[in-house]
């Protein structure tokens, strides 16, 4: 069985830990959870720290569980929440698990021989006790002293909209999540953010009370990138796990965006790399940052893992058009995801049919330029490009068999600045 603690410790996954757990790891198969709240319909890339480590957790020959929080979803998480959160319907909690667990079932395997992973809902116990049974049976286990100096709770009493009690009776609720696998799976190691610390910590302190048995804790680090910009944010908004949310063209980039301070660091927090081989990719980023080759091959592992081949296949495709390729073998619905973010225009079908439409009214039309003059004068100097290929003739006409399924123009001044036409 591999040390899960040292896999852990050289990625850098480890922010606090309870004392014992290492020794806990390497004497036991241990099975161990962690939780995901179906607050939406997908997960997104600040979900992935967890699941790798249950991940990794698996391949050292342990027993992952999987909690889709269908429970707890109910009542929301305040940890690291400024404000209370929507509550959602059961039947939209419902349809958020389906897919979940869809995309915790790339990242695990449920079917291996000796460590199968296991998924469950926490409403298969938390909405079959009753209040009674939980104040009786759980609640005389807190005592509100200590529950008001965790700083989930103490951060938000201290401003001015304070806290539900809902969102206070959180903790209860996880506590009692950890008691129940602690029964049911012999679960004794509770993982998360390091917000959950908190919560997790409570937990092991019910099983010591009800069950006289050790629990163990491992908190993983709250990821900031080094440019102060939240992880899992891109200019376009959250970054999803599910490809109709994110394509993975878009997920794609948003690795090969990664910033060459963050790059090294996210190779061992999101691919299974082994540490000499991200060694060797380190030194790309000391000697040669300007070929990118460090997040290229980050960009590559996080879609295959998530997307597989053929994802990853059409997402390259897609980037290298976006960097200069050939505009050729992508759909419709492709090309408009590449160049969403780019200047757009309509023009009618019709300008492009007899004589054709010449290119320097085009680029005006577009806002490639101001003026017919300024259309030539960038023709001329080899700057400007039609479908990503150079054009040399100021007397070029556009016609609608030049366009991209007849549908598209793509003009491209310099190395990057890109407009699309679109022919309605």
């Amino acid at each position: 069985m591999q040390n899960f603690f040292k896999e852990l410790e050289w990625r850098g996954f480890i922010h606090s830990f309870t004392p014992g757990v290492e020794k806990h790891l390497l004497e036991n198969q241990v099975t161990a959870y962690i939780g995901f709240d179906p607050t939406a319909p997908s997960l997104h890339v600040g979900s992935l720290l967890p699941i790798m480590g249950l991940m990794h957790f698996q391949r050292c020959g342990h027993v992952p569980i999987a909690i889709a929080g269908g429970g707890t979803g109910m009542v929301g998480d305040p940890s690291g929440k400024t404000q209370e959160r929507k509550l959602l319907s059961i039947e939209d909690i419902e349809f958020n698990l389906e897919g979940i667990k869809k995309q915790l079932a790339q990242f695990l395997d449920f079917n291996a021989k000796t460590n199968p992973a296991k998924l469950v809902n926490n409403a298969d116990w938390l909405t079959k006790i009753s209040m009674m049974e939980f104040l009786r049976d759980v609640g005389k286990y807190f005592s509100i002293n200590e529950m008001l100096a965790k700083e989930s709770v103490k951060s938000r009493i201290e401003q001015e909209q304070g806290m539900s009690f809902t969102e206070f009776s959180y903790l209860l609720l996880q506590s009692y999540d950890y008691l129940m696998l602690y029964d049911r799976y012999r679960c004794t190691l509770q993982m998360g953010g390091s917000d959950q610390w908190g919560n997790i910590t409570s937990g092991i302190d019910l099983i010591r009370r009800l069950r006289s048995a050790e629990a163990y804790a491992i908190v993983f680090p709250l990821i900031t990138t080094s440019s102060g910009v939240k992880f899992g944010k891109s200019e376009s908004g959250t970054v999803w796990l599910d490809a109709k949310l994110t394509s993975p063209y878009r997920f794609y980039q948003y690795w090969y965006n990664t910033d060459d301070r963050d790059v090294v660091k996210y190779l061992k927090f999101f691919t299974l790399l082994k540490e000499e081989e991200i060694k060797e990719w380190e030194k790309s980023v000391i000697l040669h940052p300007e070929k990118r080759e460090c997040q290229i091959k980050l960009a590559e592992e996080v879609t295959l893992m998530l997307h597989g081949e053929t994802a990853l296949s059409q997402a390259v495709k897609a980037s290298k058009i976006f960097f200069g390729g050939e505009i050729a073998d992508v759909s419709d619905s492709e090309l408009l995801d590449i160049f969403s973010d780019v200047p757009s225009t309509e023009i009618q079908k019709d300008q492009l049919e007899g004589n054709g439409l010449p290119l320097i009214d085009l680029m005006v039309m577009a806002g490639v330029t101001k003026s017919k003059g300024e259309s030539r004068r960038a023709i001329q100097g080899g700057g400007i490009y039609l479908e990503n290929i150079r054009v040399n003739d100021v007397d070029r006409k556009i016609f609608l068999e030049d366009a991209f399924h007849r549908k598209f123009i793509v003009l491209r001044k310099g190395a990057r600045n890109y407009w699309l036409v679109r022919i309605v």
